[in-house]
């Protein structure tokens, strides 16, 4: 089992950068491909990012390719998301995932375990 549990969530405004973290505890990320999905209000919950534990290149959305960026410190067991020029529509509430794929795992039903969710405003 692995429990997540996000943080760095906030009100922004456009422009503004965030750095969500994920905490990972119960088994060591190492073993897992990691991502972060988002779902806005109304919306379904989309794919923003995934991290491979293997190496390969990670996967983004092309809403957030060139903004954001996923990264893992295996050390600390935690996944983050930095967030750089925010828009209005990155508004949202941010969950991070664990799944047990090899390549960056860019679809929900890849994904075992998941956190309960930062949000996320973007305020213009």
């Amino acid at each position: 089992q692995v429990q997540l549990v996000e943080s760095g969530g906030g009100l922004v405004q456009v422009g503004d950068s965030l750095r969500l973290s994920c905490a990972a505890s119960g088994r060591t990320i190492g073993s897992y491909a990691m991502g972060w999905f988002r779902q806005a209000p109304g919306k379904e919950r989309e794919s923003v990012a995934a991290s491979s534990r293997f190496g390969h290149t990670p996967f983004y959305a092309d809403s957030v390719k060139g903004r954001f960026t996923i990264s893992r410190d295996n050390a600390k067991n935690t996944v983050y998301l930095q967030m750089n020029s925010l828009r209005p529509e990155d508004t949202a509430v941010y969950y991070c995932a664990a799944g047990a794929t090899v390549g960056p795992a860019r679809y929900q039903y890849e994904y075992n375990y998941w956190g309960q969710g930062t949000q996320v405003t973007v305020s213009s």
